[in-house]
């Protein structure tokens, strides 16, 4: 075969795309985010909404022909397409969206539709609702980047970018991130210094398996949940009494240390109680729909509360599982995701038939976490005494009427007698009990019995409490609620999934049956909206954003062939979350230095490409957990009533209520992590709250990280902290060698890693001028070392013990502190 040049190089090339030549247009990440901002409010799925009687968010609508041969996208065509047209219209009266609608797309977008257009217009799935890719990771250049193939994705996604990879971080500092991450409190010094001489290969593998062993690690994950299932320890509304739920949180971190595989979780909660043979510990779990606001007022009706809550209910398990602002559809069908407004009330459906009617009730006795073989003898031996006294109860009242007649009625009180003159048949309900419990007191047996119910009643409190279930009852009529108004009946409706989503129900749609159909091997959105979330958690922003809206509205993925990976993998291995989570920490992408070249920081600045570690603010627990870990405070104690750590007085009260002021609890009670903290509706915890810790009166997907100086205020002055404060300074003056050497301990008890000289240096000149000055004013040194932590030492010094505690509260409040680095 005789080629020339020119015909080889000919050869070679065809077929083949030019250097230079742009990418097809991708529907889903350039084209619908335009369209769903910009049209789908009168042009998309809600049916009622839409104008002209055109649809854009759909092929047919979009491109078929209309009135006079017009076409909104004439494929192949953008200078015919309609659309492309009143977009760039100049007038007024035509150009779309209208000037009224606040807001029209970039001439980058019109090109990206343009260019859309002439390719073809062609309409792909939104990426939430497509079935799960089977993706694998991509080959990299990189032998120590392609171990975890979690990196392999990064790393491909790099190079585009001109972004490299970062060193490991120091084992000191990878240790304590890990820690935080895993279990919300630090390590400690010897745990952090038996890591850095660990020269295993595995080493860092054997250290994450220990942390993610610890009783901590559930107590840091509950507060996730707690936010998702907008836990409070109040009623909510107005009133906002008090309410007896903490039982379902101790579940909650039993079930996360336990390991509860997702799905089955997920059974748990929604529908534990419908369970075959459901055990006590899966109806408690049924509690996490409980955690819905009721309005106990007089004259609240009644009905159109339990609405709310079962409105609630939809809701948050459709964010929580989905991803999804299924609310939308509330009130009228989607304007951005296909959902309708019908499917909105037959999921509504499922929910409507329980017991609990804008009511504390049903609720259950339960052993308390921890005590149920306690339990089990405490109840038996009550059982038995109640039974013992209802048996002598009979007795002696078959006895009172011979009783009665053997009295004499000048010997009795007045009161007494005047009802004892009274035929039994026509005597008060109050006579009668007064009469009947009279005669009751003189028979001993009958002392005896309930001398003993009296006896074990505390006994049996101590290893108890009420807690609040789910119960299903026949089912309730549901019909659409017209505009979201719950006496504005439409159509009735039956129990039924999206149409959109790509998974059927198999099984009866009660809440059992929803459940499964949440965790089918078919349902995309809950494996992605699942791994998204841990992802969120240790990496402070999910590949998804918005991780509270995978529709047309959440910004898409960052890296979504890695999420369906990530996806896919937490299937494959049974829903293991630990498992997952020790994938995510284990890569090099995690285990990064957190420091960054400052190109790399303006190349990206948000670290979105995770070219290097993460670097952000610890959380709201964490904060507080830390601090009193460090500072020798912290109470080990798991489990039981909410505690009330103190809080500034304030005088307030709900209305028609109790204050809202609360009694601090005395010893440990003050001092257990952040997660048992009583939290009321009406009045969050402030100190976390400043921090971001949301309300809970709804469910809370995402926390958004504020700066504020409320929080630098919280951390010096609030006397939880600056008792912290004093703890630790106190912990650092107890301990042996020079004043050098004590400063070198305190600072690796708050921060891990050994302090240079330079940052010894400093805190030795604060330590020593502070004490100086201090000696001349010995009641502010003493106000400093005993306000609020209590007496000093016998012995102590007043001046060197205020100066420890300022030592304590500098290291306490370096931004190392507060950050994971």
């Amino acid at each position: 075969m005789n080629l020339t040049w020119s015909a080889l190089a000919a050869f070679l090339l065809a077929g083949q795309p030019a250097q230079n030549a742009k990418p097809k247009v991708d529907f889903a990440r350039e084209v619908r985010p335009i369209l769903a901002n910009h049209c789908y409010a009168c042009h998309g799925p809600d049916d009622k909404a839409r104008k002209a009687k055109l649809r854009l968010d759909e092929f047919a609508g979009a491109t078929g022909e209309r009135d006079q041969g017009v076409r909104a996208f004439h494929a192949g065509h953008p200078e015919t397409s309609e659309a492309i047209k009143r977009i760039e219209d100049s007038e007024p009266t035509s150009v779309m969206p209208p000037p009224k609608f606040g807001k029209k797309p970039t001439a980058a977008e019109v090109e990206i539709l343009k260019r859309w257009i002439r390719e073809g217009a062609e309409y792909t799935r939104h990426w939430a609702y497509r079935p799960l890719a089977r993706v694998n990771p991509p080959a990299v250049n990189d032998p120590a980047w392609s171990v975890n193939p979690i990196d392999r994705f990064l790393l491909a996604s790099m190079t585009p970018q001109n972004l490299k990879h970062g060193p490991r971080a120091d084992r000191y500092a990878l240790l304590r991130r890990v820690s935080l991450d895993l279990t919300g409190l630090p390590p400690t010094p010897e745990e952090a210094d038996a890591f850095a001489r660990d020269t295993r290969p595995d080493a860092y593998s054997r250290a994450v398996d220990a942390i993610l062993a610890k009783p901590a690690y559930g107590e840091r994950w509950a507060s996730v949940w707690l936010d998702l299932a907008r836990y409070g320890d109040s009623v909510g509304y107005t009133h906002d009494p008090p309410r007896s739920i903490w039982r379902w949180r101790d579940w909650l971190i039993q079930a996360l240390n336990a390991n509860k595989p997702y799905d089955q979780f997920t059974i748990e909660m929604l529908a534990g109680d419908l369970l075959p043979g459901a055990t006590t510990e899966q109806i408690i779990a049924s509690g996490f729909h409980r955690n819905t606001t009721t309005n106990t007022e007089g004259g609240a009706n009644s009905e159109e509360y339990h609405f709310a809550a079962v409105a609630d209910r939809v809701n948050t398990t459709m964010q929580v599982w989905m991803g999804s602002t299924f609310l939308c559809a509330q009130c009228h069908s989607h304007k951005y995701d296909p959902f309708s407004h019908k499917e909105y009330y037959q999921i509504f459906a499922i929910f409507n038939s329980t017991a609990d009617f804008n009511s504390e009730e049903p609720s259950l006795i339960v052993p308390r976490a921890g005590m149920e073989t306690e339990f089990g003898a405490r109840k038996k031996e009550l059982d038995a005494a109640k039974a013992q006294l209802e048996a002598e109860t009979k007795k002696a009242d078959a006895q009172q009427a011979s009783w009665e007649k053997a009295l004499d009625a000048k010997k009795l009180p007045a009161e007494f007698a005047k009802a004892l003159a009274v035929a039994a048949d026509k005597r008060t309900k109050p006579q009668n009990d007064m009469i009947a419990n009279h005669h009751r007191a003189t028979v001993a047996e009958w002392v005896r019995a309930e001398a003993l119910v009296k006896k074990l009643t505390p006994e049996f409190d101590r290893v108890s409490t009420s807690t609040m279930i789910m119960k299903e009852i026949p089912s309730r009529e549901t019909f659409v609620a017209l505009r979201g108004e719950f006496r504005s009946r439409g159509e009735k409706v039956q129990p039924g999934v999206p149409a959109e989503l790509p998974v059927k129900a198999e099984n009866a749609l009660n809440r059992l049956g929803f459940a499964k159909w949440l965790i089918h091997a078919d349902n995309p959105l809950t494996p992605r909206v699942a791994a998204n979330r841990l992802w969120q958690e240790i990496f402070g922003v999910g590949i998804v954003e918005t991780s509270e809206e995978f529709g047309s509205q959440g910004n898409p993925p960052s890296h979504p062939e890695l999420l369906d990976w990530l996806a896919g993998e937490y299937i494959r291995l049974g829903w293991d979350t630990k498992k997952l989570l020790k994938l995510i920490v284990t890569s090099e992408a995690y285990c990064q230095s957190s420091e960054a070249s400052p190109e790399a920081t303006a190349q990206d600045p948000d670290n979105r490409y995770l070219s290097r570690g993460p670097r952000i603010r610890l959380s709201a627990e964490a904060v507080r957990d830390q601090a009193l870990a460090v500072s020798g405070l912290l109470s080990s104690r798991m489990y039981g009533p909410p505690a009330q750590p103190f809080q500034p007085a304030n005088g307030l009260a709900a209305a028609f209520g109790q204050s809202t002021d609360w009694e601090t609890g005395k010893g440990e009670e003050s001092h257990r992590r952040a997660v048992y903290t009583r939290w009321r509706r009406n009045l969050p915890y402030p100190s976390m709250l400043n921090f971001d810790v949301p309300e809970r009166a709804v469910c809370s997907v995402r926390r958004i990280r504020t700066n504020t100086p409320l929080q630098a205020l919280v951390t010096l002055n609030d006397p939880v902290y600056f008792e912290a404060a004093q703890g630790l300074g106190r912990r650092i003056a107890a301990s042996s060698g020079t004043t050098e050497e004590k400063i070198e301990r305190g600072f690796r008890w708050v921060l891990i890693r050994p302090p240079s000289q330079e940052e010894k240096n400093r805190l030795v000149r604060l330590h020593a001028e502070v004490q100086k000055r201090l000696a001349a004013d010995p009641e502010r040194a003493k106000t400093l070392a005993t306000q609020p932590i209590g007496p000093l030492p016998a012995g102590a010094n007043p001046a060197e013990a205020a100066a420890w505690t300022l030592v304590g509260n500098t290291l306490l409040n370096l931004d190392e502190t507060l950050m994971k680095r």
